[in-house]
């Protein structure tokens, strides 16, 4: 009798076999759009099968590893990488998964050609994903607020040129605190026509990018985030040596190991003001803007990764007579995670549309408003789903899929970053508060989702209306915040589902509680 060998999940290619992505793109793009860039994402989901994985397993294989001293002992905290993570940087230049947005080669769908980009590379790049973001984010950031005294450094961030291109660093977190950076005790001291920093920063990813946008406080400032200001700090010298900045260790964390994150103290680091003195953290979100869209594409294409493995394993892996996926209970499982899968797609998806409307000048103004609403919102829920979809389909592979060689291990851990980085669930729960209240950003996008003609989804908008309207005090408020957040996610998916019109989905959909309990 021959001896039995599981055949593991095999991976196709990632834009073809993904009915999601490619139906979306039909639904929204110009058919001239779409006819420009379908060649080149079927080529990147090959890509993304085939050599980008490979890159990202040899990045994992061999994480960073901070060297502080030479031989003979001078300081020189270099932070080694792998020949893989290298590449990863070069390929994501060529191909441009930043540049594209900057490109504009399809004006307000710009965002949307190059979301779908990052969509495939995320899951396949060892969170190579993490230093585009904060590059694409220190660009935006650039192209609102800069000015001559930031040199070359716009274009060196959104060109497709390898041996130009530069990632960003986003050095907000330090010691005091993590969301809440009123407290940044790093402090600019004036030289000259420029700057230097001292201070410690707890948490830098991306710490062998070529630059950084930090917080910090110039002498004199007053206390709080209206005296923080916002500064450009280039890394390395002409030699390649840290400009007075010290590595003070790499962090141990529990995924996104190939990723550096270290721990720093600027000793006088050279910097640059950018956008003016004061109000830094106002004028910051810029970034965390485009980071957090980032966030949200990324954890949908984790969940789709997931996915892809364990629907392929259930059509090979045979138990109890028949393929998993004939079992009844088996397949719904599955269903119901494609379902909220699909859901969060959508939802991130009318985020980064509205995004490419505003970059272009072709948003309304209740379109602004919506964006300003959905943002955390996509951001926090499609988190949260990451982690969960992520653990229900390695559950579904089962026990191989605990097992660490597989690679569905990785995917979880790196999961869990989603709901952390950029703002946890309840800080963007209190920030989705604020734009109700600063922005009064429900009217716009209650009046959107009511033209949607499905009573489900008029009587979860009537529901988060009457809890708006009828909750009491800020603590009452507060306590609620998180649910309103997540009724708001699944309300404007549903929504989003309908208008797509995927009918078997959206009746999977709308058939479970929108709005939860919102008493």
């Amino acid at each position: 009798m021959a001896e039995f060998f599981q055949e593991g999940p095999q991976l196709a290619n990632q834009y073809a076999s993904d009915d999601t992505l490619r139906q979306y793109l039909r639904w929204r793009l110009p058919a001239s759009a779409l006819a420009s860039v379908e060649p080149e994402l079927t080529r990147l989901g090959g890509l993304a099968a085939n050599q980008w994985m490979e890159l990202a397993n040899a990045a994992e294989a061999a994480p960073p590893r901070h060297v502080p001293y030479d031989a003979w002992g001078k300081r020189v905290d270099d932070i080694v990488v792998s020949d893989a993570w290298r590449e990863l940087d070069r390929m994501s230049a060529r191909e441009g998964i930043v540049a594209t947005a900057y490109e504009r080669a399809h004006g307000a769908f710009a965002r949307v050609h190059q979301m779908a980009k990052l969509y495939l590379f995320h899951p396949s790049s060892a969170l190579y994903s993490c230093p585009l973001a904060m590059a694409d984010g220190a660009a935006r950031f650039l192209e609102v607020h800069g000015d001559g005294r930031t040199g070359d450094a716009f274009e060196r961030l959104t060109t497709r040129d390898p041996a130009r291109f530069w990632t960003a660093g986003q050095w907000m977190t330090e010691r005091t605190g993590g969301s809440d950076v009123s407290g940044t005790q790093t402090v600019a001291r004036r030289d000259g026509d420029s700057y230097r920093l001292y201070g410690t920063k707890w948490f830098t990813s991306a710490t062998t990018s070529q630059m950084a946008m930090t917080l910090a406080r110039i002498e004199g400032a007053p206390a709080g985030s209206k005296g923080l200001s916002v500064f450009m700090v280039v890394l390395r010298d002409e030699r390649g040596m840290l400009r007075d900045i010290r590595v003070n260790r790499l962090k141990d964390k529990l995924g996104t190991r190939a990723l550096p994150t270290a721990e720093l103290t600027l000793d006088g680091a050279p910097a640059i003001l950018v956008g003016g003195e004061g109000d830094g953290v106002r004028k910051i979100a810029t970034i965390l803007n485009v980071t957090r869209v980032y966030n949200a594409v990324c954890a949908i294409a984790t969940m789709r990764r997931a996915l892809a493995l364990a629907s392929d394993y259930a059509a090979r892996r045979v138990a109890f007579g028949k393929k998993l996926i004939e079992h009844p209970l088996h397949a719904e499982t599955l269903a119901d995670l494609d379902a909220r899968f699909r859901a969060a797609f959508m939802l991130t998806f009318q985020v980064v549309e509205l995004m490419g409307k505003e970059e272009v000048g072709e948003a309304s103004e209740a379109e602004l408003t919506i964006l300003r609403l959905l943002t955390p919102v996509a951001k926090l829920y499609t988190a949260k789903q990451a982690v969960a979809v992520v653990s229900e389909c390695l559950e579904a592979i089962g026990g191989a899929g605990y097992i660490e060689d597989t690679g569905l291990p990785r995917l979880l851990r790196d999961a869990q970053v989603l709901p952390i980085w950029e703002g946890t669930t309840n800080v963007l729960s209190l920030d989705v508060l604020r734009a109700i209240d600063r922005n009064d950003a429900l009217a716009p996008w209650l009046a959107e989702v009511r033209r949607v003609d499905d009573p489900t989804v008029l009587r979860a908008v009537d529901a988060i209306e009457h809890h708006v309207r009828c909750a009491q005090g800020d603590a009452e408020r507060q306590r609620g915040a998180r649910r309103l957040a997540f009724a708001i996610a699944r309300t404007a998916a549903a929504a989003r589902l309908l208008e797509h019109g995927s009918e078997d989905v959206t009746k999977r959909w709308t058939s479970r509680d929108l709005t939860g309990n919102l008493a």
